[in-house]
C-alpha cells in the first residue's frame, strides 16, 4: 500500500500539531496476513530472540519488556517485509516533504509478545543517540477484541491514549517526546516496531 496525498496531508497535520496519530487500516488485510505469517514462521524457526533495551554495553533485559524480536535486514527482505518497507519508505518521503524532519532512513523489527508480556513505560530515543525522530508501530493481529488487552498506551500532556493493536493499524509518534508502554495481553500479540531516523549528530 502506498499512502495517498490526502492521507499524507492529514498525517502530517496531526504530527505537526500534536506529535502523534493513529491510522486504522493503513495496511490492507492481505498484507497484514502475509506479515503475520512471516513473523510466526521466523518464530517457529527460533530466529526471534528475547528483546533487550538500551545500546551496546548498556543493554539490559531485566523485566522491562517481554517480547521476542527480529530486525529487518534491508538487503535480505522477505516478500512481505519488502512490501512493508516500500510503503514505509514512501511514507518517510511524504512526511519529509511536509514536515522537514530530516528523515533519512528506516529501521524496523518484528515484535511478538506472548500472553502476559508487556513493555514498561519509556521513550524511544536513546540518551546517547538522537537519530530516532519518529516511531511507528504496525499491528498484525486479526480479530483483536477489547478484552484481549495489549494496548499501546501513549502518555500525553492531556492524559493517556490507548491504541488497540488491531490488524492494519499504524501508530506514529515523536520518539523523543512521547512516553509509551505496552500493557499485557491475553493472547499472542504481533507488531512491527519501526523508527524513521535522521543522520546521527556527532558528540564530543
Amino acid at each position: 500500500m502506498m499512502p495517498q496525498t490526502a492521507d499524507l496531508d492529514t498525517m502530517a497535520d496531526a504530527l505537526g500539531a500534536r506529535g502523534w496519530i493513529v491510522v486504522p487500516s493503513f495496511f490492507a488485510a492481505a498484507e497484514v496476513a502475509a506479515l503475520a505469517a512471516d513473523c510466526r514462521a521466523l518464530d517457529a524457526a527460533a530466529t526471534l530472540m528475547p528483546a533487550a533495551t538500551g545500546r551496546e554495553a548498556g543493554r539490559r533485559q531485566a523485566g522491562l519488556r517481554g517480547d521476542r524480536t527480529r530486525w529487518f535486514e534491508p538487503d535480505a527482505l522477505s516478500s512481505p517485509q519488502a512490501a512493508y518497507w516500500q510503503a514505509m519508505d514512501a511514507l518517510r518521503r511524504g512526511l519529509n516533504q511536509r514536515l522537514l524532519l530530516g528523515l533519512e532512513s528506516l529501521e524496523a523489527h518484528y515484535a511478538l509478545y506472548p500472553p502476559g508480556a508487556g513493555y514498561a513505560r519509556h521513550r524511544d530515543r536513546f540518551r546517547d543517540d538522537d537519530a530516532r525522530v519518529l516511531s511507528s508501530v504496525c499491528y498484525l493481529n486479526e480479530g483483536w477484541q477489547p478484552a484481549d488487552g495489549g494496548v499501546l498506551r501513549l502518555h500525553l500532556t492531556d492524559g493517556v491514549h490507548d491504541v488497540v493493536p488491531q490488524d492494519g493499524t499504524l501508530a506514529l509518534f515523536l520518539s523523543a517526546e512521547i512516553e509509551h508502554e505496552v500493557l499485557p495481553a491475553q493472547r499472542e500479540r504481533l507488531s512491527i516496531a519501526g523508527w524513521f531516523r535522521r543522520r546521527e549528530l556527532a558528540h564530543g
